[in-house]
């Protein structure tokens, strides 16, 4: 039967056919990101070191009728990152979005850090972001110069409100999200001539390690509209890994409830040129009156 004027057309899912890769998708975030992806087409990679949380939301995702793999893999070598990518292959064909979402926590004031606290964030983080970028990467860019370019190739970082403002307390959480912001505009400049794009997410959710940091902000409300549920971040996460988003990169978008906006980096601010080389001794009120006439920093976290 033919349907009438009036009756609205069915719309193909956002990311119909496309495979998506996500790290640290056995919860929170993760996890968010991994079901929105399956409800809009996408098979998807859930790649964590926790293998049975990662296999619980591929039986989510499959009870819905979609496509999902668990994967244990190493992303923080780049032997693992290829084992992961080379798993994904082989189950569905290909890799069209990566989303670095994995993360940990060694929280301590900065006197107080070991050497440890501080390697491993930056591996996981930072290490984890180069991996399977660099992988994936390779792989796209030969596909599209041996004249198969794969569609739509996309890579979302995860930076965070401490990496854009700091957060007293988290130090090297907050040095390695601040490297993951300046290394998406790297890779953004780097990769568009292979067609792919790279943004990032500075999100807000109810997470494990939120709920350990911040247990009474976070708490889910009795009624109402619940502002820190993951599934709110990954509305962008999703249009930014599906063909609509062609346009946009090295873009980082803060994201919490039905909030939205994208971040604005460093800038150059007031400028005073002398002409000529300044003194030490002088430049007290040239300082003062830089600062003065400049956009005055965002609160630091925790402060």
């Amino acid at each position: 039967m033919q349907a009438s004027a009036t009756e609205p057309k069915p719309t193909m899912p956002l990311c119909n056919n496309r495979t998506v890769l996500i790290t640290g998708a056995g919860g929170g975030l993760g996890r968010a990101y991994a079901l929105a992806f399956a409800g809009q087409g996408a098979r998807v990679v859930v790649n964590d070191t926790r293998l049975e949380a990662a296999q619980a939301v591929v039986d989510e995702i499959r009870a819905a009728g979609g496509q999902g793999l668990a994967n244990g893999g190493d992303i923080t070598t780049l032997s693992g990152a290829q084992a992961i990518v080379d798993a994904a292959v082989a189950a569905f064909g290909e890799v069209h979005v990566l989303v670095n979402n994995a993360g940990v926590l060694r929280d301590r004031m900065f006197l107080s850090l070991t050497e440890e606290d501080w390697d491993t964030v930056m591996r996981v983080h930072l290490k984890g972001h180069f991996c399977l970028a660099n992988v994936l990467g390779r792989r796209w860019r030969d596909a599209k110069k041996a004249g198969t370019p794969v569609e739509h190739p996309r890579i979302i970082n995860t930076s965070s409100g401490a990496g854009l403002q700091g957060s007293i307390g988290q130090s090297n959480y907050a040095a390695a999200k601040a490297g993951i912001a300046g290394l998406t505009l790297v890779q953004a400049a780097e990769l568009a001539r292979y067609g792919i794009t790279v943004n990032c997410l500075a999100p807000a959710a109810r997470t494990s390690m939120t709920e350990g940091a911040m247990p009474d902000l976070v708490k889910k409300p009795e009624t109402g509209f619940d502002v820190w549920d993951p599934l709110n971040v990954a509305s962008i996460v999703v249009w930014l890994g599906s063909p609509l988003s062609a346009h946009v990169t090295g873009r980082c978008f803060e994201a919490k409830g039905g909030e939205l906006s994208v971040a604005d980096g460093w800038r150059t601010g007031a400028l005073i040129d002398k002409g000529a080389r300044w003194d030490p001794a002088e430049l007290t009120p040239v300082v003062d009156r830089l600062i003065a006439e400049g956009v005055p920093p965002q609160k630091v976290y925790g402060t």
